[in-house]
């Protein structure tokens, strides 16, 4: 490990008045949600910022790996630009991992936002620059999304406060108390990162999940793969996020305890994290206390400065 990998980089507090630029490193995006979502972040008090090309496609893509590794660089190199959020996820964050200039991204200090496919990136900003980044809404979720998810992305973004993640209807699948980096965000995307050079470590890490459109077995067969894979050794803590239009949940939750029944880590579920009506806003690459006893995840420091 690199002696930069260790050091963990607090972005740059947001201000009223501050430009976010808009990438999108994954899928292509309805336009209309897109200016409902600029309206949001508008009415937020920050200007926004979309680069020429935001709008290309390529089949299932928002244009080529080159062209979308591209954008999302020069966003992170733009001094006017003081925060980088994704338009939407779908599929191809991972096309453009090896194409990114980790060097510049780490230097930028900026936050960058997202959730979904854009996984793939919150976890690598996590381990090869030591980026604090935030899994959370992205501006086409964002033109239907609820105030709670609004006043979250906001705190967190501005407030330069320690955060607390309290689920409003938490369920303990395995009481207890531990501390650990918080990693993790879309499951099928984590599981997609195995084998490969940007693979995560989640040793002594607190991982949160979801997922979207992924029926019990898929979810079974995805931790599985992944224990087998040594993903989960030395794991802290464990916390569930939303699983939507995944089948029945406490299907889940039993498949949860199943995969881990012989792991002593506190277990929490119900945070309203994901692809749900409510995301709530989280840093990733941060220390916190996942105390599945009080239903909370409380993080020891503030993720932007």
């Amino acid at each position: 490990m690199e002696p930069h990998e260790k050091k963990r980089i607090l972005p740059s507090v947001l201000k009223p008045g501050d430009t976010l630029g808009i990438v999108a490193p994954a899928g292509p995006f309805d336009q209309m949600k897109l200016q409902r979502g600029i309206s949001v972040l508008e009415q937020m008090g920050f200007n926004v910022f979309t680069p020429e090309g935001l709008f290309e496609k390529e089949d299932y893509l928002a244009g080529s790996d080159e062209h979308r590794a591209h954008l999302l660089n020069s966003l992170f190199k733009e001094g006017a630009v003081k925060a980088v959020i994704c338009a939407r996820g779908g599929f191809g964050s991972m096309r453009i991992l090896s194409l990114l200039d980790y060097r510049a991204i780490r230097k930028s200090r900026k936050i960058f936002i997202g959730f979904s496919d854009i996984t793939a990136l919150l976890s690598v900003f996590e381990t090869k620059c030591g980026l604090i980044s935030f899994h959370g809404p992205m501006v086409t979720t964002l033109s239907d999304s609820d105030p709670k998810t609004r006043e979250s992305m906001n705190l967190a973004l501005t407030s330069g406060r320690k955060l607390k993640v309290k689920p409003s209807k938490g369920l303990t699948i395995r009481a207890g108390s531990s501390a650990g980096t918080v990693s993790g965000g879309n499951l099928s995307t984590l599981c997609h990162l195995v084998g490969t050079p940007f693979e995560p470590d989640f040793n002594g890490h607190i991982l949160v999940i979801e997922d979207i459109e992924e029926p019990n077995y898929k979810i079974d067969r995805m931790l599985v793969q992944m224990k087998l894979a040594g993903c989960f050794k030395g794991l802290a803590g464990l916390a569930l996020g939303t699983f939507k239009d995944c089948g029945n949940q406490d299907g889940i939750y039993r498949v949860v305890e199943k995969v881990f029944k012989n792991d002593d880590f506190p277990i929490l579920a119900g945070f309203e994290i994901g692809h749900g009506k409510t995301n709530i806003t989280f840093p990733v690459g941060l220390k916190a206390t996942l105390d599945a006893d009080n239903h909370m995840l409380l993080y020891h420091s503030p993720a932007t400065k």
